[in-house]
């Protein structure tokens, strides 16, 4: 792991680097430097409509009751696309463009993701919690719409 995180953070900023001034190079550094400054624009303006609207479908999936998993992960690559698209360079502006793309999104949902939870259970259950004896919230009152649990205080005004 730490040699993955050692690549990415010398790699790819070396090859972005790379790639820029063979930009630059090609055209003209202001070519480049506005390619970079419209790639940060157009992904801000992007991510914050994807965000927007990756929220929404969250609170109405919480509003249907049922698991946001989906929404979750969609705002999860919405942030990660936002952060790619901020970081100059050709590479992370393409891959924070897929991301940012709900076909992207559901590309990399099917291939990556069902990869890297391969294997992973999730179990789900409910019911009541077993209260240790004598504690104050083991009490045994009926459980009717008429019973009020509260506990009283007595403080001494002085």
């Amino acid at each position: 792991m730490l040699i993955r995180l050692l690549l990415a953070f010398t790699v790819i900023p070396l090859v972005e680097l790379y790639l820029l001034l063979q930009l630059g190079h090609a055209t003209s550094p202001m070519a480049t430097f506005l390619v970079v400054i419209l790639t940060g624009v157009i992904g801000s303006y992007l991510a914050r409509r994807e965000g927007a609207a990756a929220w929404q479908r969250f609170q109405g999936a919480l509003g249907e009751k049922r698991m946001p998993s989906r929404e979750i992960q969609d705002g999860l690559m919405v942030v990660f696309a936002a952060a790619l698209l901020l970081t100059p360079g050709l590479i992370t502006d393409a891959f924070g463009f897929v991301m940012l793309v709900p076909i992207g999104r559901d590309f990399i949902r099917k291939h990556f993701l069902s990869r890297f939870f391969r294997g992973v259970q999730v179990q789900v259950t409910s019911g009541t919690s077993q209260v240790f004896q004598g504690s104050p919230l083991n009490r045994n009152y009926p459980n009717d719409s008429k019973t009020i649990d509260a506990q009283a205080v007595r403080r001494d005004v002085s």
